[in-house]
């Protein structure tokens, strides 16, 4: 018991502390911002005031132990789990897509006891960042040389990469699908690859995209559902409110109506049958309202923190692995919060992407929670290396 005692506290005191209370910090906001957020949606459903706010605790409380295992494992390790995780996220998104029912318009979601319906493209995201890691590491001197030939390393690459946003997309979920892609978009620009190389994939791959699009448009005649067209009306949405632009609207009408220092805690009005499921994709719109632009920048900070620390451990990372770890998981957080709110906002098309630690979602904040473990568990591994360093130089 004291040697488990002792290797917690070992554990702590190795983690990165800006970034882990930066984290429990917005996780708490957001877990006591569900409460607001949901009483509507409680009422109208004839679920407890509370409903929402046990399940999100429900979901804290398996990633809490999901990072516990996490932190204790060496990244190295990683490489049998990690296949057999995109092996079997693989599987499930295979099996959804023949036989799946529909469920908030996509058609990747299951039921599992305890649980919950749960979004194993959620698990897809960091499974895909860790095996892209692992692979990158692996090939690392390979990809860098010019003499040999690559075709066999790029062939596994790509297939690890674009697989699951390719079936993601084929099962509606046009949001999930565009944060997969850019995850592995991102991780391929800063990739070892040669650059000559790079450019004759993009290439490659954009004309593949056409071609899929053309096969896609022939066998089921569209590309986008008509839902998904709807949510491209998003210039002007108040003048399009019966058209898909409701919801939108309402999101400008609440940060309109916050101004700068808010209603008040639990005083929105759009909550209240206007904004459809609040506490998801538009819980910042509720936020803005009852708290203000003023505070709700405090969001935005918290948010800067992250990401900030996530890059600075990427750059002295001491695996490439880790290195590479960091940079798909900052990706993922940037263009959560990018697609959610430039949804919101009207920049771009909303799409359903939930916030980072403020939407409820059991499937995205295990995700996430659990991807972020990984970033600390290299962060630990960057602090013990460089003290044996620092120690082999004294001695």
């Amino acid at each position: 018991m004291k040697r488990a005692i002792k290797a917690i506290g070992n554990t702590y005191r190795d983690m990165d502390k800006v970034l882990l209370w930066t984290m429990v910090a917005l996780i708490f906001y957001g877990l006591l911002n569900i409460v607001t957020a949901s009483s509507s949606e409680a009422v109208t459903s004839e679920a407890p005031l509370y409903h929402y706010f046990y399940q999100q605790l429900k979901m804290l409380f398996v990633a809490f132990v999901g990072t516990i295992v996490i932190l204790g494992i060496d990244t190295k390790k990683y490489t049998w789990p990690a296949l057999f995780a995109f092996i079997a996220v693989f599987g499930i998104l295979i099996y959804l897509s023949l036989y799946g029912t529909a469920h908030r318009g996509s058609m990747n979601w299951i039921a599992l006891p305890v649980i919950g319906t749960f979004q194993p493209s959620e698990i897809a995201k960091p499974v895909v960042i860790i095996c892209l890691s692992i692979l990158f590491e692996k090939f690392y001197r390979k990809l860098k040389n010019p003499k040999i030939n690559h075709l066999d390393m790029l062939g596994i690459i790509f297939f690890v990469g674009l697989a699951f946003p390719m079936i993601v997309f084929t099962q509606k979920d046009l949001g999930t699908a565009i944060i997969l892609s850019m995850i592995f978009g991102v991780m391929f620009l800063t990739s070892p690859i040669l650059r000559k190389e790079k450019l004759l994939w993009i290439g490659r791959i954009l004309l593949l995209a056409v071609i899929g699009g053309l096969i896609m448009w022939n066998v089921k005649g569209y590309i986008l559902s008509e839902e998904q067209k709807d949510r491209f009306n998003f210039f002007n949405p108040c003048s399009n409110y019966e058209d898909g632009g409701y919801q939108v609207c309402n999101g400008f009408i609440a940060i309109n109506d916050g101004g700068l220092l808010g209603l008040g805690p639990g005083k929105s009005r759009q909550k209240y049958s206007y904004i459809p499921e609040p506490h998801t994709d538009s819980v910042f719109a509720i936020i803005v309202e009852e708290m203000g632009l003023v505070l709700s920048t405090l969001i935005f900070i918290g948010y800067y923190i992250i990401l900030k620390r996530i890059l600075d451990l990427a750059c002295v990372a001491s695996t490439i692995r880790g290195r590479y770890i960091c940079i798909g998981t900052a990706t993922y957080i940037f263009m959560h919060i990018l697609i959610n709110l430039g949804g919101l906002f009207g920049i771009i098309p909303l799409t359903g992407v939930p916030l980072p630690f403020l939407s409820y979602g059991g499937s995205f904040t295990i995700s996430l929670i659990l991807t972020l473990a990984v970033v600390q568990r290299v962060y630990i591994e960057t602090k013990r290396d460089l003290l044996k360093e620092a120690k082999a130089v004294q001695k």
